[in-house]
Order: structure tokens, then C-alpha cells, then sequence
């Protein structure tokens, strides 16, 4: 490699450090802001990030959506994990279940054939729009908890169903554009492509929670609780984070569910395992990286929507935020009317119902302006 090419080489690392440099300053400054005014952080990164956009974009950053899935998301999935106790989750396991399962499978079936019947849009491209458009995020909603003391049931509720629904509508996306890749027609196929479906459905799933839980167990028994070193534990979490995502998609498995489960076995056996001392380090780092990474996921999310394109899309804009608000309202009022059936006793009130409807649209709503 020459001269001139190793420079230019040098010159464009440089320009992607100083776009991180810049990124990572504001936002430290936009969480100031937002404290003194409170504002969620999330919601005020987005709205920095859209105000940025209308100017000349110093942030030469090529971030591929390939490396936001397999870079970004597991850390935030890992660290959000880590904070749930299995006791508490196996209370409301059904109603979490059933929301992010069941719910996420209604919500891609119901957005995909509003979006075909009135867009005209191929029914498979539809079905793969409805699975995004599925998966909830109502990271700033649980922020806005925590900083007002609200009810820890109702944040678990909203946290489980969003950790749980990330892997199950990555799944569908996979094989709606699967299908599609192959030409298959599901209309013209019927009940066999269905059982299909399902049979592929639950082997990407429970393959990347056996994945999770299996590195998990490894992890929080063979290392956290034999060794008493925080560096190289806390290490050991990062890599587990990053490991399970990467080892369960090598198996064409859900590496989102692994994340997952390998992060509900470190928080609830191996955060007990090791020291007083190693785990405020992990607890202190992973709190460390979830902001940076939630910082730059919700500034480059404001930075790339185009609000320009708006105008000409407005009916597809309108129908897409229609058919979120439609299949949302059945999903969480049918199954937690249906979850009440079952168990009288753990019962999702109506305004818990109502808080899990609003919050679970900010970010699914959001999404489907920016796509």
C-alpha cells in the first residue's frame, strides 16, 4: 500500500474518531439539559439528533445496520437483563409471554395486511415491515419509571415484553424476507407454509435461549464464582454479551434471545457468585456502557431520519402509524383481557394497561416515521 493511501486510510480513521468524539459530547450535554428541564434523555437525543440533521454533518461515522445489531443492541439487551430477577419475572411470566409472543405474531399479521390491503403492498414485504414495526422500545418510558418511583410490576411488564418481542420479531422479519428471497407465495402455499413457518419459528427461538442459557450457566459458575478478579469477570460479561449474540447466529438462531437469556443467568446466578466488590464493577460498567450505546443508537436514529422525504410519503406515513395504533390497542387489551381469564389473581389493571399501550407505541411509532 503506498504513501498516499495508508494517509488518506489515516485521515478517514481520524474523521470517524472526531464524529464519535462530537457524538458522544453532546450527548453528555443533552443529559444535562434534560435533567434540568426533565425531559426523557431518549426522547431529547432524538430530538437533538433531528434538529442536527438539517446541517452539514460533521459525523463521518459509517455505521451499517448489520453493525448496530450485532455491536449496539446486544450490550443494551444484556444490561437491561441483568437488572431482572427471575422471582419477580416468574410471577408474570404469562402475561409477559403472551405479549411478546403472542402479541408481537398478532401485531406483524394485523399491521401486515393493513399496510397490503391499503398500500398495495407484496404481502410478505408487508409481513416483514409489520414484525420491525412490532418490536416495542419503551426504553425512555422505563427511565421516566425509575426517576418517579412507579410501580416496579408495571416496569418489569414493559421491560420483559420489549427484551422478549426484540428476538421474536427479528425471527419473523428473518423469515418473512426468507420467503420472499425463495419466491415462496404464502397464499398459494396455505396451511403448509404455515406449520413451516412455525416449525422454523420455534427452532430459531428456543435455540437461542438453549445458546444463552447454556453460556450463561458456563459463565456464572465457572468463572464468576471460581474467580475473585473484577477485571477480569467484568471482562468476561462482555464477552459473554457479545459471544452468545455471535455464536447463536453462527447457528442460525436467535443471537437476540441468547443476549437474553445469557444476561437473566449472570444477573440471577452469577451477580450471587462473585464478590461484593465485582459486582458493583459490573453493575458500574455495564450502566457505563448501556448509556454510551443508548447515546449514540438514539442521536444516530434523530441524525437519520429524513423529514424531508415526509411530504411525499405522508398517506404511507399515516397508514403505517394507523395500523401501529390498531394492532397495539388488540394486542395488549385482547391478551391481558385474555390473561385475566386465566389468572384472576395477577390481573393487568386497566390503567396499567393503558400506560403499557402508550408506552410500547413511543418507540414503535418512531420507527415507523424514520423507515
Amino acid at each position: 500500500m503506498g504513501l498516499a493511501a495508508l494517509l488518506a486510510e489515516e485521515s478517514g480513521l481520524i474523521q470517524q474518531e472526531l464524529g464519535l468524539v462530537l457524538l458522544l459530547s453532546i450527548a453528555a450535554l443533552v443529559a444535562i439539559v434534560s435533567r434540568r428541564i426533565r425531559v426523557p434523555y431518549t426522547v431529547a437525543l432524538v430530538l437533538v439528533g433531528l434538529v442536527l440533521s438539517f446541517f452539514p454533518n460533521p459525523f463521518i461515522i459509517d455505521v451499517s445496520s448489520d453493525l448496530i445489531l450485532a455491536i449496539l443492541v446486544p450490550p443494551l439487551l444484556f444490561e437491561a437483563t441483568l437488572q431482572i430477577k427471575w422471582e419477580k419475572l416468574r410471577k408474570d411470566i404469562v402475561p409477559i409471554l403472551l405479549l411478546a409472543v403472542v402479541g408481537t405474531l398478532l401485531s406483524t399479521i394485523i399491521v401486515g395486511e393493513i399496510i397490503t390491503w391499503v398500500l398495495e403492498i407484496p404481502l410478505l414485504a408487508a409481513f416483514a415491515f409489520g414484525a420491525l414495526i412490532s418490536a416495542t422500545d419503551p426504553v425512555a418510558v422505563i427511565s421516566f419509571f425509575r426517576s418517579l418511583g412507579v410501580s416496579k410490576r408495571l416496569g418489569l411488564l414493559m421491560e420483559g415484553e420489549s427484551l422478549l418481542n426484540d428476538g421474536v420479531a427479528i425471527v419473523l422479519f428473518s423469515m418473512a424476507v426468507g420467503f420472499a428471497s425463495a419466491g415462496i407465495d404464502p397464499a398459494a402455499q396455505g396451511l403448509s407454509i404455515l406449520g413451516e413457518g412455525l416449525i422454523e419459528f420455534f427452532r430459531v427461538a428456543l435455540g437461542g435461549l438453549t445458546v444463552g442459557f447454556v453460556l450463561g450457566y458456563v459463565v456464572s459458575y465457572g468463572i464468576l464464582k471460581n474467580l475473585d478478579d473484577h477485571l477480569i469477570e467484568t471482562t468476561t460479561t462482555f464477552a459473554l454479551a457479545l459471544g452468545a449474540y455471535v455464536i447463536a447466529e453462527s447457528f442460525h438462531m436467535s443471537g437476540i434471545l441468547a443476549v437474553v437469556a445469557a444476561g437473566l443467568m449472570v444477573g440471577n446466578i452469577g451477580m450471587q457468585n462473585t464478590s461484593p466488590t465485582t459486582r458493583l464493577t459490573i453493575e458500574n460498567f455495564w450502566e457505563f456502557l448501556a448509556f454510551v450505546v443508548n447515546s449514540l443508537v438514539f442521536l444516530l436514529i434523530g441524525l437519520d431520519t429524513d423529514i424531508i422525504q415526509f411530504p411525499p410519503n405522508l398517506r404511507a406515513i399515516l397508514v403505517a402509524v394507523l395500523a401501529v395504533l390498531v394492532s397495539r390497542a388488540v394486542v395488549v387489551f385482547g391478551l391481558t383481557w385474555l390473561h385475566s381469564l386465566i389468572d384472576g389473581k395477577r390481573r393487568v389493571s386497566v390503567p396499567y394497561r393503558l400506560v403499557i399501550y402508550w408506552g410500547g407505541l413511543r418507540g414503535a411509532i418512531s420507527l415507523a416515521l424514520a423507515l
